[in-house]
């Protein structure tokens, strides 16, 4: 025997789904809920053939369910095509696709509001199912008959949810008990009504059918109701629900009180009642009636089912969004904790910095200390330099002062020699004066731009472990920046000592460039004056000694202009390395000039 597997049995779609989308006819409103009560009571059916709760099951069995279906619908159909849709093979459409879409297109599809009694399909679904799920002796104390029972499943499918499995939720179940103790003229205490609830409804969904019938039968909400009261109760709340019955025919009475009048258009009509309430719930009832006609609506109770979802769905989303602000509450809560934790970590944090910092002043001060006793040494050496340098001057003046004793026929000539060699002389000292100067300022400047240089790195280092706390340690970040500046002036106020220096010592070189020109001039001067002397010849006796002195003046000459030389030549080497330095911390040129070079230049003196 082939069985048929259903793709998804215990989940029938809505209309509109895929599988509902086979005929060309788009069902109105009321054909989607027709077709959703059919639907409901075809589930039942269903999982009642399927035995083994696998979702399968045989073909023999679905084409029996489906020609009554079409029997009971008044649908027309071929049996020939209906046996050829259920043959026992594995081809066709049903095979491969479930029974579902067969379902759809070949009998809801094509079923018709008013061309079949609902009933009567409702009985045909209820006696498939009721055979292996209804068991009413169970518990040997039934209270319905079969008949009640069939009503109590047509209202539990009316009011059950659109979902399968299908069930009815607490509200609906209160609902229903409330309209059968209504008609019974009995009230249900909603304390009992809710502990009844809370034994019966152990699923988070609701009762199902079964579980529904079974708390009837078993009488516990409805202790000492008679079998007949119960019965007629619940054939009232039938015919209201389901049939929309709101009132019954009502019988003629002697004396016709409590009269009123129903108007149409064609004719009046007389009514009476037994008293006042019964006038007022029939005249309700009529306007009721006139209202839902007036509105399109078939049913009262479907319109107030329909409500009641709504009001059940509005309950839920208050209650989640109720829960979802206590979530955020407490997340911010939370998140409130969070921060002060931070807002303690970051002080701590903050003292720490503050306690590093003092450390990081106290450690600045000394390394000020020491570079200050480094330069007050470095001067003294300088002065000392200076004092050497002074005594090496005054030998050499002494020395001149002699020579010019031995050449008395040159004294105006070497006066003015001397006069230029003093003016040199004193520029070189200017000049070695501004370079240690200059020297002194670019190891100060070397030193500020380290510290500089540190307090940058420290500043970035800083800044990197306080980006999470930037605004708290905001002041912190002020305090270096005025350093930072301050250094930075400090630096600025270097270099423009430096500058400074380096107009001094240019103003020096032009000195000495202008005292070389003079001694470049005498010696020119000399040399027109000096006459080499030849074995035999005869001078004055005034110039003896300077024939003397001209070769060897000469001599001197030119191997100090050779050493000058020499010595420019590494002038120009140091200037370029300075360049080169003075490039790499972009503050423009400086030039320095070898200190030897001063006491090589002084060898242009004559000596004897």
């Amino acid at each position: 025997m082939a069985l048929l597997r259903s793709p998804k049995p215990f989940a029938f779609p809505e209309t509109g789904s895929p599988g509902c989308q086979s005929s060309l006819r788009v069902p109105g409103f009321s054909a989607m809920a027709l077709r959703k009560e059919l639907l409901k009571s075809i589930w039942y059916a269903f999982t009642a053939l399927d035995v083994e709760k696998s979702g399968k099951v045989s073909k023999s069995q679905l084409k029996v369910l489906s020609h009554n279906l079409y029997t009971v619908l008044h649908i027309p159909h071929d049996p020939v095509a209906l046996e050829e849709h259920f043959r026992d093979d594995d081809d066709g459409p049903v095979s491969s696709q479930g029974y579902m879409p067969y379902l759809n297109k070949y009998i809801l599809d094509k079923v018709e509001e008013g061309a079949f009694v609902k009933e009567h399909f409702d009985e045909l679904c209820w006696t498939l199912t009721a055979k292996k799920n209804y068991q009413p002796n169970r518990n040997g104390n039934s209270t319905l008959s079969n008949q009640d029972a069939f009503r109590l499943w047509c209202l539990f499918n009316f009011l059950s949810e659109d979902k399968y499995p299908l069930v009815m939720v607490p509200d609906e179940v209160e609902y229903l008990l409330k309209k059968v103790h209504s008609s019974m003229s009995l009230e249900l205490g909603f304390g009992e009504l809710e502990e009844l609830l809370t034994q019966e409804v152990q699923s988070p969904g609701g009762l199902s059918v079964w579980q529904f019938l079974e708390l009837i039968n078993s009488g516990r909400c409805l202790r000492g109701v008679a079998q007949d009261t119960l019965s007629m109760a619940i054939h009232e709340v039938y015919q209201e629900l389901i049939q929309d019955v709101l009132k019954q025919v009502l019988p003629d009475r002697d004396g016709k009180r409590c009269m009123f009048c129903v108007k149409t258009a064609s004719r009046t009509y007389e009514m009476s009642a037994s008293d006042t309430r019964q006038r007022q719930e029939w005249t309700a009832a009529i306007q009721t009636a006139i209202r839902l006609q007036a509105e399109g609506k078939t049913s009262l109770h479907k319109d107030l089912k329909q409500k009641r979802r709504e009001q059940r769905e509005q309950r839920e989303r208050r209650r989640l969004a109720k829960e979802e602000e206590m979530l955020r509450l407490q997340q911010l809560q939370e998140e409130k904790e969070r921060k002060l934790q931070e807002l303690e970590l970051l002080q701590e944090a903050q003292r720490q910095a503050e306690r590093l910092l003092q450390e990081e002043e106290e450690r600045r001060r000394c390394q000020h200390q020491e570079l200050q006793e480094a330069l007050e040494e470095q001067l003294r050496e300088a002065e000392q330099a200076r004092a050497s340098m002074q005594a090496e001057m005054e030998m050499k003046e002494e020395e001149a002062i002699r020579q010019r004793q031995r050449i008395s026929e040159l004294e105006e000539m070497q006066q003015r020699l001397q006069e230029a060699l003093q003016l040199e002389v004193k520029a070189r000292r200017d000049e070695e004066s501004m370079r240690y100067a200059q020297t002194r300022l670019l190891e100060e400047e070397e030193e500020k731009l380290r510290q500089l240089m540190q307090l940058k790195e420290e500043q970035e280092r800083y800044i990197e472990q306080a980006q999470q706390e930037k605004q708290e340690l905001q002041q912190e970040m002020e305090i270096q920046s005025r350093s930072l500046q301050q250094a930075q002036q400090q630096l600025e106020q270097v270099r423009q000592n430096r500058q400074r220096a380096d107009e001094d010592v240019e103003a020096a070189q032009r000195k000495l460039h202008q005292a070389s020109t003079n001694v470049k001039h005498w010696n020119v001067q000399m040399s027109r004056l000096m006459h080499p002397i030849r074995p035999g010849d005869k001078r004055p006796p005034t110039s003896s000694s300077f024939s003397g002195f001209q070769p060897s003046l000469l001599a001197r000459r030119d191997s100090s202009l050779k050493r000058l030389s020499r010595r420019a030549s590494r002038d120009s080497e140091i200037t370029n390395s300075c360049e080169a330095r003075e490039s790499l911390n972009k503050e423009g040129k400086s030039s320095t000039l070898d200190p030897t070079s001063q006491e090589e230049k002084l060898n242009l003196e004559p000596t004897n």
